[in-house]
């Protein structure tokens, strides 16, 4: 990958964040957790919230038709005998409405995205795909004509309407409802194609979402997406009026639609999942050469921040892996271990040709002893309790210790490698 930017969230706080990798890999430009991206679907997150705070002022009704506000819409119902695609079914993807507008802005290398009144102009030509209700069926269509909603009924700019009543009260200086086109390159994050055969990307030119904004056309960082999501767990635990109700976040949070599967789940403008036993909301993003993941814990407090500047990539493999490996510290004890030095043992070792190299850290008061490359970090750790000198044992999943491991030193005291099954692994400068 290019680049990565990472953040972790608890409640108040931005306890971990940093980046990997380059924002424009010519000029070797590091990323950093201010480094902006495209968020492309994230952006779904503030037009619902733009919609809910019109909804908390009595300004419409969540199953009110599309219809009653957008007088020119005329997308055709195919469905005679079925219901209206209401304001509700938008926010949920349950409209029946087709996933996209009638042009193929999606496609490269010019990404060619329509404006409002292109999107109105070939609305007619355009017919629903279900009856509402019945599937759900992802809609970048349906988000945008929100947006259009937001702007009927506000009076104002959609971009207007959200920086004053969402992005600037929750001081989200470096959130947009476009791509800084001034900034690419340096404080935006350039993005790239997915990996091809011979292993290279091609850089993706920068795109404007134009008439497309409100599902897809907004740029942000980690630090900013970190202060969304605090803001949603301060909601949720004072109960007080932020830019929101806190009555009006949890139900925005809840399941509001279940696909007849019983695996595809809904809120309003929020995914909602069961992961692990644990309820997650959030959102993704995929634009092109941009994927973006923000995912929130609102039992546990927490939030995770993942953004990559390529395509073909997944962010939310990303944050699983590091909301498990928290899950791992959270049920450790730390192990006294007298006056043993454990830093010493930190580094990288070789273990050619069976895997790539393991990487040695202290972890509670033992060592963990992880695996690379690796798909599954939180399930490749092995954690190691000390015995006496530089003897080790493995623990295994049960507490009882296995095999011994013994790290050698050379002449002047320094840790070279380690040995395990009498095979020897040695430390990588």
């Amino acid at each position: 990958m290019p680049g990565i930017t990472v953040g972790v969230v608890k409640d108040q706080e931005l306890i971990w964040s940093k980046g990997y990798g380059s924002v424009d890999v010519k000029k070797n430009l590091p990323a950093s957790p201010s480094t902006i991206f495209s968020i492309c679907s994230i952006s779904k997150l503030f037009t619902s919230v733009a919609i809910m705070q019109l909804y908390e002022k009595g300004k419409l009704r969540l199953d009110d038709s599309v219809s009653m506000h957008l007088p020119k819409y005329n997308l055709k119902q195919q469905y005679k005998l079925t219901g209206p695609v209401t304001i509700r079914g938008l926010l949920t993807h349950s409209s029946g409405l087709p996933r996209e507008s009638d042009y193929p802005y999606w496609t490269g290398p010019e990404y060619p995205f329509p404006t409002q009144q292109q999107i109105s102009d070939r609305l007619g030509s355009q017919q629903t795909l279900y009856p509402p209700a019945t599937y759900f069926q992802y809609s970048n269509l349906g988000m945008t004509l929100l947006g259009e909603i937001v702007e009927k009924i506000s009076g104002k700019p959609y971009d207007v309407y959200v920086e004053e009543n969402i992005l600037k009260p929750l001081r989200l200086a470096e959130t947009h409802p476009y791509l800084p086109a001034a900034q690419w390159g340096s404080k935006m994050a350039i993005g790239y194609g997915a990996i091809k055969r011979d292993r290279t990307r091609d850089q993706i030119g920068l795109f404007d979402a134009k008439g497309i904004k409100a599902a897809a056309g907004f740029s942000s960082n980690v630090e900013d997406l970190a202060r969304f999501a605090s803001w949603q767990l301060r909601l949720l635990n004072t109960g007080k009026t932020e830019i929101l109700k806190a009555s009006t976040l949890k139900e925005m949070h809840r399941v509001q639609w279940m696909d007849p599967d019983w695996k595809g789940s809904w809120g309003l403008g929020f995914s909602v999942s069961q992961v692990d036993g644990k309820t997650l909301v959030g959102h993704g993003g995929s634009c092109p050469g941009y994927r973006t993941t923000l995912s929130i814990d609102p039992k546990e407090k927490m939030a995770f921040v993942v953004m990559i500047n390529a395509g073909g990539e997944s962010p939310e493999r990303y944050a699983t892996q590091i909301r498990k490996i928290l899950e791992k510290v959270a049920k450790e004890k730390v192990s006294k271990v007298d006056s043993l030095n454990l830093q010493q043992y930190t580094g990288r070792y070789n273990s050619q040709p069976w895997g790539s190299e393991t990487q040695v850290v202290p972890w509670y008061g033992k060592l963990a002893v992880i695996g690379f490359p690796a798909n599954s970090p939180s399930d490749a750790i092995t954690q190691l309790k000390h015995v006496q000198g530089d003897v080790f044992r493995r623990v295994r999943s049960d507490d009882t210790l296995g095999e011994e491991v013994v790290f050698q030193k050379d002449k002047s005291g320094k840790i070279v490698g380690y040995t395990q099954h009498s095979n020897n692994y040695a430390r990588l400068k």
